[in-house]
C-alpha cells in the first residue's frame, strides 16, 4: 500500500513487519495515503 510522508514528500511502502508507522527517511510519523486522481463524471439531467 502506498503512502507518502508529509514532511519529506517521499513515497513510503509499509509492510506488516513494521511495528510503528514512521517514515524510514526522516522519521516523521504523519503519512498520507496515496489516492488516484479524481475522475469527473458528467450526468445528463432529465
Amino acid at each position: 500500500m502506498g503512502y507518502y510522508c508529509l514532511r519529506c514528500k517521499r513515497i513510503v511502502e509499509l509492510k506488516t513487519e513494521y511495528q510503528s508507522v514512521r517514515c524510514p527517511y526522516c522519521g516523521y510519523r504523519a503519512l498520507k495515503k496515496e489516492r488516484p486522481t479524481v475522475i469527473v463524471k458528467n450526468v445528463k439531467a432529465i
